[in-house]
């Protein structure tokens, strides 16, 4: 196996289990918190990685997608967390913020990673692999929960956006969720939504992170 290979994968291997571990368990724990237990009752809002890993999603899209763009870009996904949304105590928009929670654990990972990042160089710590680490955990992140919040089911975007429509055009939306994935997947392959989308707001969410942070780093200079 290629050295590089072996590196790259030691330096996300955390990262990704984490983004997509706390992803999956913050979808949960909101539902829990707004009427549905489902996952929690199923053992779903919970810290090890195994309860969450699809081998699919987490492990052979990933791999594909390193191999088919040389590296330029990397996706994968968990098992989705059952939620009964009809459990919730307002369903439409319960779902909304159960849908929310997922990228917005992300962008709070993508927050801590930039801190651990801080924490690097405020100690001095000149060690490349951490360095590259919380890179990675910054940049994992962002691309997780941009990626999620496309308005196109069953990503969390697609959930938000058919909770904020009225009924008939929810209705619509939905309809589209058995082939929501190809769709995306399409998307990301011919670079329309890399392009379009993804770059865009990954950007713009490298900007918020810097301008958060950047009162914490000036602390230390």
């Amino acid at each position: 196996m290629d050295s590089s290979l072996i590196q790259t994968v030691a330096v996300y291997a955390l990262p990704v289990i984490f983004a997509i571990t706390l992803h999956e368990a913050a979808h949960g724990y909101v539902a829990r918190l707004l009427g549905d237990n489902t996952a929690y009752v199923l053992g779903r809002v919970s810290f090890n990685p195994m309860r969450h890993i699809d081998p699919l999603g987490t492990i052979a899209i990933p791999l594909l997608l390193y191999f088919a763009t040389s590296g330029a870009f990397m996706f994968g996904y968990a098992k989705p967390v059952p939620v009964a949304f009809g459990n919730l105590r307002n369903p439409r928009w319960g779902s909304l913020w159960v849908a929310l929670a997922g990228p917005m654990c992300n962008f709070v990972q993508a927050l801590v990673w930039g801190v651990f990042g801080v924490a690097l160089a405020v100690l001095s710590v000149d060690e490349p692999f951490f360095n590259r680490m919380a890179a990675a955990g910054v940049g994992v992140n962002l691309v997780l929960g941009v990626i999620n919040l496309f308005p196109l089911p069953p990503l969390d975007g697609g959930r938000v956006v058919t909770a904020l429509l009225p009924p008939r055009q929810a209705i619509a939306l939905a309809r589209l969720e058995p082939y929501g994935f190809f769709i995306v997947m399409a998307l990301v392959m011919t670079g329309i939504l890399t392009r379009y989308w993804l770059a865009p707001l990954v950007n713009l969410g490298y900007d918020a992170v810097t301008a958060i942070l950047t009162p914490l780093v000036s602390l230390f200079q």
